[in-house]
């Protein structure tokens, strides 16, 4: 089908919200009652939308419906959403419990061991096959990048899974979340150093220049802007868990801003709006409001449109043959291997309980929606072929399935009641 007027790529893509958006809550609701995160079953929707199975079964519909002049709206839209998302999930936190000593220490050992064990055994997994699975690529390129695929963790998703199990507030999931934060922080970095060494401009005056860049825009955020954002809230007061429209637009602006700031340091614009929810997150009435008033449209809208955008470059059909299937299956066991054992013994070192250790290398093995971030990326600027790409989807899916039945099994062994919240 060729679009040839503004109308009919309007309607194209309206109707490609409505098939995404009714197969993700159908899947996400499925995926509920099988007590997996709503957002297992989304991603699954993405993949089944895509040439995995939609597209194999109904390919000339397919074609009809997932144009490629609808993609670029599609794309932008998912990134609208992963900005705003990421806002929300900096805000919606309580870090109160960093100022214990012990669990500072448990962030900075859980931190270190979630990256660096899983960067190195990546790195030697990328090395292993780059010759067989990625013999256009530059070697050390693609290896850079398998081993930052490897180190992410899921600071969304691993969100959502600690408050639907009552989590979020208490110190095992407050020191989670907190690893996962800087995790990311120090995986975009790590992506945005392969980006620039692949495309052979990295230099020691660049590195220099982006962490700069980087400590400025700290400054900036933690002592400018978090004063003007305790004088927005206290100039547009919260009334009726409603966020005034003045303060509404003007947040939104706040966080298109942050995310041109950080894009332009080279990490990518998701982590402009965490850093700027982070500065939100003591103001409770506004966190509530935003949740109720934005939040859920974001969840609704939004995050489906990027797990779709993820399955319509997803073709698992694409693994013909049993020596792709087992490569796919040594890329799951060294990315759960090397997240789940460091986290537990660098845990165990700072002095955290057992049960406690054992949790907390399971929440870290959290993958999804970072991962296909990172997967996203990395598959546009060329550092991984398409097979490699769904292997590392299905990863990313497998590391995040394997959190709700390992974390239940791991609460009930430590005698604590699972009060698992379900999903709207």
């Amino acid at each position: 089908m060729v679009v040839s007027k503004k109308e009919d790529l309007l309607v194209i893509v309206m109707a490609q919200l409505i098939v995404i958006i009714l197969a993700a809550r159908l899947f996400g609701s499925i995926a509920v009652r099988l007590k997996q995160p709503r957002a297992v079953g989304e991603i699954i929707a993405g993949l089944a939308l895509g040439p995995s199975l939609f597209g194999f079964l109904f390919p000339d519909i397919s074609a009809a419906l997932f144009t490629k002049e609808a993609t670029p709206p599609l794309q932008i839209l998912s990134q609208i959403g992963l900005i705003l998302l990421m806002f929300q999930i900096g805000s919606d936190f309580e870090f109160a419990h960093l100022k214990q000593a012990k669990n500072t220490r448990a962030v900075a050992f859980v931190t270190i061991a979630s990256i660096a064990v899983p960067f190195g055994c990546g790195f030697a997994l990328g090395q292993a096959t780059a010759s067989l699975l990625a013999p256009a690529i530059n070697p050390l390129v693609y290896s850079l990048f398998v081993a930052v695929a490897l180190a992410i963790t899921a600071l969304p998703i691993l969100g959502r899974i600690l408050k639907e199990y009552n989590l979020n507030r208490q110190e095992t999931g407050v020191i989670a979340i907190s690893s996962a934060a800087l995790n990311d922080v120090v995986g975009w970095v790590l992506l945005a150093a392969v980006a620039t060494f692949a495309a052979a401009t990295l230099r020691p005056e660049d590195v220099g220049v982006q962490l700069g860049g980087l400590a400025l825009f700290a400054v900036v955020m933690f002592v400018g802007v978090s004063r003007l954002v305790d004088w927005l809230v206290t100039k547009f007061p919260i009334t009726d868990n409603s966020v005034p429209t003045p303060l509404l637009a003007i947040v939104l602006g706040m966080i298109f801003a942050a995310g041109i700031a950080t894009e332009a340091l080279g990490i990518f614009t998701i982590f402009g709006g965490f850093v700027l929810g982070i500065l939100f997150h003591r103001h409770s009435g506004f966190v509530s409001a935003w949740r109720g008033q934005v939040g859920q449209f974001v969840l609704v809208f939004f995050l489906p449109i990027f797990f779709t955008y993820t399955g319509l470059r997803t073709n698992m059909l694409g693994l013909d043959s049993a020596q792709d299937w087992a490569w796919c299956a040594a890329f799951f066991a060294v990315s759960v291997g090397a997240k789940i054992i460091p986290v537990y013994l660098a845990a165990r070192a700072a002095g955290v309980a057992h049960h406690d250790a054992s949790i907390l290398g399971v929440l870290m093995n959290t993958r999804a929606l970072m991962e296909l971030i990172v997967l996203n990326i990395g598959f546009s600027l060329g550092f991984v072929p398409q097979d490699v790409f769904t292997m590392l989807v299905l990863m990313a899916i497998g590391t995040t399935m394997m959190t709700g039945p390992l974390l239940r099994l791991l609460l009930r062994s430590a005698g604590r009641p699972v009060e698992r919240v379900a999903e709207a």
